[in-house]
């Protein structure tokens, strides 16, 4: 009798341990699945802290990116509750995000004398949801120019490389529905040199959600991004062609969908590093 007792208890142990094991399995699962989808819209922005550098005049900056976590929605969220950095509220940070992970965005300053365990933080509320990135100076995360060009895909950073020095329109005020001409022009020291850069197999690319950019030519692009501004910017062309050697000029007319200021980026990288350039754009309605 003692032993048919023993017999159903462990019966009855091995069911429990076997639905356990197959629930457990399916959790395990639906998460993997989960982490796997890639959202086209419909998903928030987070903050990022990239690091600090210090400057020659003993000042540091504060760097930081962020992540959208759609794949194609570009997301606006205006300056104040949703998107504000204590101490100081506005500090420069863009409020217009695009898609995916956005690298070494923008530069905040910060005295010499700054406490080292201060904080800055940065809030960002979207699609209900809230998240802050938090700066201090901790020792290890300095970066340098080495760090920006591996984690911006350009590889190890060539001997003497320096990022390409930009120039270009001062700040407009057009009325709707004119466009803005504005002209940039970027100079290089031609390094790094020509070395196509090898490209993620194709065979890995759908285990990996931000694959390594597709192989890029030689030189410095520069390229138009919308930083701010309340409506839809087009710019015609919103990039320039490769230039390896010589100063390259980018002339863009830009329409705008909706009156308001606008802050556009020209961002002029030679595969490794790059600098920025904005301008100012103040959009008058129409018979203003």
């Amino acid at each position: 009798m003692r032993i048919g007792n023993s017999h159903k208890k462990a019966q009855k142990f091995l069911y429990l341990l076997c639905l356990f094991v197959a629930f457990s399995l399916l959790r395990v699962g639906t998460i993997a699945v989960r982490a796997q989808i890639k959202y086209a819209r419909g998903q928030n922005v987070a903050p990022a802290f990239e690091g600090w550098e210090q400057n020659p005049d003993g000042s540091y900056n504060f760097v930081f990116g962020y992540l959208n976590r759609n794949y194609e929605e570009e997301v606006d969220i205006p300056i104040g509750p949703n998107n504000n950095i204590e101490p100081g509220g506005d500090r420069g940070q863009p409020t217009h995000f695009y898609p995916r992970r956005q690298r070494f965005v923008f530069r905040l300053t910060v005295p010499k004398d700054w406490d080292k365990q201060q904080r800055i933080v940065w809030t960002l509320t979207s699609r209900g949801r809230t998240e802050q990135a938090k700066a201090w100076l901790q020792p290890e995360w300095e970066l340098n120019d080495e760090v920006i060009s591996e984690n911006n895909g350009g590889g190890v950073l060539a001997a003497g490389n320096e990022p390409p020095s930009i120039t270009g329109s001062p700040a407009q005020t057009i009325t709707l529905p004119d466009t803005a001409t504005l002209t940039v022009t970027a100079k290089d020291d031609g390094l790094p040199k020509p070395n196509p850069r090898r490209t993620t197999a194709a065979v890995n690319r759908d285990s990996n959600p931000d694959p390594e950019p597709p192989r890029r030519d030689p030189g410095v692009q520069i390229k138009w991004i919308l930083y701010r501004g309340p409506g839809e910017v087009q710019f015609d062309p919103p990039a320039s062609p490769y230039a390896y050697g010589q100063p390259i000029t980018l002339t863009s007319k830009v329409r705008f969908s909706a009156a308001g200021t606008y802050v556009l980026r020209a961002i002029a990288n030679d595969g490794q590093l790059s600098s920025t350039y904005n301008v100012t754009v103040t959009v008058n309605p129409v018979g203003r």
